[in-house]
Formats: C-alpha cells, sequence, structure tokens
C-alpha cells in the first residue's frame, strides 16, 4: 500500500469518526444540556453565586426623571372649560437602591431583604433647578379633603368648605418643583393636624421617601427551582394583598423587576409586583433588540394590562368598589393609598381611552418616549436596560357644599410622569459579552466538529479523485501507441534484431556471454 492510499483511508476513517460523534452531541444536545445546567445553578440568590454581589449592590445607575404638567388656565377650567397644561422637565435624581439586613431563611432557599432608596439630584441632566423654577398644579390636599368629606352631610361640607376659604386655599397652588416633589408645610394639613395629631401637616410627592424602602421582600433564591429565581415569597408578610375585589387581582406575582430566571423564552409571561402600584403586572415578548453589543429580547405591557374590564373581564378584579370601574388606560390606586383618589397610568395616557388625552390640551402620548419596556438577556436573564414609565393623576369632579367645584367638567388630570432608566454599565456588558461568547463556542462545539467532519469529507474526495487521476495516466502512458503508421518490409541488417509491434525509442541492450 502506497503512501497516498495510507493517508486517504486515514483521512477517511478521521472524517466518519468526526461525523458521527458531531452529529450525535448536535441530536442529544449534550453541550447545550450541560450548559443550561450549569446556568440554572450558578444563576441563584446564594453567597456562592456570582450574581449575588450584583443583586445586593446592582453596578447600573439607575436614574429617575421627573416631568410635571404645569396649569396654563386654571380659570378656564374652573369656569366649566378645557384644562391646558404644558410638560416641564425633567428634573433628574440619580437613584441608589442597595439590598440592606440581607437574611437567609428555609436553608437557603429564601431570603429576607430590604430595599430603601435614596436620591441625588444630577443638574447635568436636568432642564432646570427644581428649588427655582415654578409649577402650578392641582392642589392634592384640598382634593382629598373633598373626597373624604363627600360621604358626610351637606352642611358639614359647607361648613368645611367655608373654613377653607378663609385659609385661602385654593383648588390649584403654585410651588417650586422642589416643594411639590419633596415636601413643604401645607396651611390646610396644618390646621387639620392641630385637631389629629396622626394626620401629617407636609405634603409631597415623594414626601418621606428619599432614604425609605418600599416594604419588606422575602424573595425565592432559585435553589430548588431556576424558575423561582428573585420571585417574591412574600410582601410586608403578606402572600396575597385584600385591597382588590378578586383573588386574581390580589396576588403578588413574580418579581420586583431586578432579576429574572435564565434561559427566558419568547413565549412567556413575565409578572413584576409593583408596590407603587399596588398590583402586579406582566410583560410580553416585543421584538428582538441589541444594547451595547449584546442580544436581548424587548418585554412591555401589552394593552389588556390597563384594557376596561370590558374589554378584559380579568381586570374587573381592579374596581373598588366592584362595579365602579374606569374606562382603558388607567387604574385607580386610592384603595391602597389614603387621601385623594389617586389615578395612574402610562405618561401622556398612552394606551388610554381617547377620552382621557382629549379631556386636557397639551398631552401628546407617542410609543418612544411613554411605553414602558425591560430588555432582558435571555440566557441568563439578566436586565440589560429597563425603562418604566408611569403617570400621577388626581379625579377632579363636583362636590356639594364646595362651590369652588360648581362648574368643572369630571377630569382625570395629570400632575406629573416618572421615567426610571436603568442602563448595563460598560464594564458588565464586557463581561457579559465574554459570558456569552464561551458559552456560545462551548454550546456550538458539536457544530464545531461536525464542520471539521465536512471539511475532512472534502478533503477526502480531492484526494481521492487525483489518485484516481494519477492512475488514469500512467495507464494511458504504458498503453498509448507513439506512431499510428502501418509496419512496412524493410532490409534489415543482419546484426538488427527484428522488432514487433510499435517501436519505443529505447536503445536495444545487447545479451550478455556467459
Amino acid at each position: 500500500m502506497t503512501r497516498r492510499s495510507c493517508a486517504i483511508y486515514a483521512t477517511g476513517i478521521v472524517c466518519a469518526h468526526l461525523l458521527i460523534v458531531g452529529i450525535a452531541l448536535v441530536v442529544a444536545q449534550v453541550f447545550q444540556t450541560m450548559i443550561h445546567s450549569r446556568l440554572k445553578k450558578e444563576i441563584t440568590l446564594t453567597e456562592k453565586s456570582q450574581v449575588f454581589e450584583s443583586w445586593k449592590n446592582p453596578p447600573p445607575p439607575v436614574y429617575m426623571e421627573y416631568y410635571f404638567f404645569n396649569v396654563t388656565n386654571p380659570e378656564v377650567f374652573l369656569a366649566g372649560g378645557k384644562a391646558a397644561v404644558k410638560q416641564i422637565g425633567p428634573y433628574t435624581y440619580r437613584e441608589y437602591r442597595p439590598r440592606e439586613n440581607v437574611t437567609f431563611l428555609e436553608n437557603g432557599t429564601k431570603i429576607y431583604a430590604l430595599n430603601p432608596k435614596t436620591f441625588v439630584f444630577v443638574p447635568e441632566k436636568s432642564a432646570g433647578d427644581p428649588e427655582v423654577d415654578i409649577v402650578r398644579t392641582v392642589n392634592i390636599p384640598f382634593v382629598a379633603v373633598m373626597n373624604e368629606m363627600n360621604s358626610y352631610s351637606f352642611f358639614l361640607r359647607t361648613f368645611v368648605s367655608m373654613f377653607i376659604n378663609s385659609l385661602g386655599v385654593e383648588l390649584f397652588l403654585t410651588r417650586t418643583v422642589h416643594e411639590v416633589l419633596w415636601g413643604f408645610k401645607d396651611p390646610l394639613l396644618s390646621k387639620i393636624h392641630n385637631m389629629k395629631p396622626e394626620v401629617d401637616e407636609y405634603f409631597g410627592l415623594m414626601w418621606k421617601k428619599n432614604g425609605t424602602h418600599e416594604g419588606e421582600f422575602v424573595f425565592h433564591t432559585g435553589e430548588e427551582n431556576y424558575l423561582d429565581y428573585g420571585k417574591i415569597d412574600t410582601w410586608n408578610g403578606l402572600r396575597k394583598m385584600s385591597w382588590w375585589s378578586s383573588n386574581q387581582s390580589n396576588m403578588i406575582n413574580g418579581t420586583d423587576g431586578a432579576v429574572f430566571h435564565p434561559l427566558i423564552n419568547r413565549n412567556e409571561l413575565l409578572y413584576i409586583f409593583a408596590a407603587d402600584l399596588c398590583r402586579s403586572i406582566h410583560l410580553a415578548y416585543v421584538e428582538d433588540v441589541e444594547v451595547k453589543g449584546i442580544q436581548a429580547y424587548r418585554f412591555a405591557p401589552p394593552s389588556d394590562v390597563l384594557m376596561s374590564p370590558k374589554d378584559n373581564p380579568t381586570n374587573e378584579g381592579f374596581c373598588v368598589p366592584a362595579g365602579d370601574c374606569l374606562g382603558t388606560g388607567v387604574l385607580k390606586v386610592s384603595v391602597c393609598r389614603e387621601g385623594a383618589p389617586i389615578v395612574v397610568s402610562f405618561p401622556h395616557f398612552y394606551q388610554a381611552d381617547p377620552m382621557y388625552i382629549n379631556a386636557v390640551e397639551g398631552l401628546n402620548p407617542n410609543k418612544e418616549e411613554h411605553e414602558t419596556y425591560l430588555d432582558l438577556q435571555p440566557t441568563t436573564g439578566v436586565p440589560i436596560r429597563a425603562c418604566k414609565r408611569a403617570q400621577l393623576n388626581v379625579i377632579l369632579k363636583r362636590v356639594q357644599g364646595f362651590p369652588k367645584t360648581k362648574f368643572i367638567n369630571e377630569t382625570i388630570f395629570p400632575i406629573m410622569f416618572v421615567n426610571e432608566t436603568a442602563t448595563i454599565d460598560d464594564d458588565s456588558a464586557s463581561q457579559m459579552r465574554t459570558l456569552l461568547l464561551i458559552v456560545t463556542l462551548v454550546s456550538n462545539f458539536p457544530l464545531l466538529i461536525v464542520g471539521m467532519g465536512i471539511i475532512l469529507l472534502l478533503v477526502l474526495v480531492v484526494l481521492f479523485c487525483r489518485n484516481r487521476q494519477k492512475k488514469t495516466v500512467k495507464d494511458d502512458t504504458a498503453y498509448t501507441q507513439v506512431s499510428d503508421k502501418p509496419d512496412e518490409p524493410s532490409e534489415t541488417p543482419a546484426n538488427q534484431p527484428m522488432r514487433n509491434g510499435s517501436y519505443i525509442a529505447m536503445s536495444p541492450v545487447e545479451a550478455q556471454k556467459c
């Protein structure tokens, strides 16, 4: 056997082994299963886990952008006309949210933590100075008092109205952005505080929320089931709420939005419990996106989340009392927030019934600026970019006994909206890209083996063809006639032997004499 034949046989044997082994590994998904099993074990809220520290102290900076609706025609609205507003902002604050008092429970399967939030003003990302800029908006303490007095007699309401008038309190107030946001001493609340000390005399949309937490959380670590990673077990000791009118609406589902289980697919719904909304919401897959070179799935609340119970009967449980429902795109949360009739929506009433948008001039809802979304890396479940947008509104309507509301049309009046954003930092993004590269290479290793087998198969074909071609050339050289002329009789010298067949130009060799 020649050296060339040995090379062909060896190449064929190696090629066959590579193809068989590679295809078997691809079909069995051995490496992919191994990677997925590793991810399920590593991505847990345990002290040995690589994600534990980033869960305790999230590295990506979180920014809170506050936008206010400045009322430009209060007199027209009080006279029965349509209110006009002009958006001002943003006033941006850096949010710090470390986990504190972290304690493992039930053999490490659950974890207790507080999540206090601290806000620091960022001038370079803001449109103005909140301590200087003035905003005219609804006097929420006044509305809260009217709402509280609505169940009392007409005569008592009239007396309270006269008392409020004597204080010079109006339905709209003018304050600095900082006062409306972080609090000021309200003259009406101060009088009530003198009679009822438990009533705070200060008011602000974020009053007492700087440096405080939203409650005590117990999370699943994912140690028992990776699908439970980061899910809320209890909130303030509760596994379900009691404010809403159905068991489904009172359920505490999902995570707090900071983490999600690994190996996310496009067909699943992700649940988030929003303590500030007093409910859980779900997000559905929208599209594939790329953030800092990282492929991600975008999830966003579908339109049915705040859809009217007429169109989505599962939302009937959010009507309190039962049957008292608002339209599409708004949710009354005053059941869990004592005081004024507070309503939440997406900014500018995005995805809401047009009647809410048309009731106020100056609103312009659009997807790019007002949609809430979450970009998740599907393999690890890590949020790459998040944008949570919510608007605070108050219901204004006529209240008998309060002449200031005599002519106004019932309106869900926009106060402000917040844009909470976070994007993975560059260092974390670089680490994520490296991790995903390793995962991709290991997961696709069987395909690499198959590819090498195919390459060797091509080499084998080339070697085989060249070997056949050389054999053909050798045979042609041995048997092809040099001259096609017929033999002609000729005089042959006595000392020359006769030649049979074709003449090949070789010198005759004389026989050696013994």
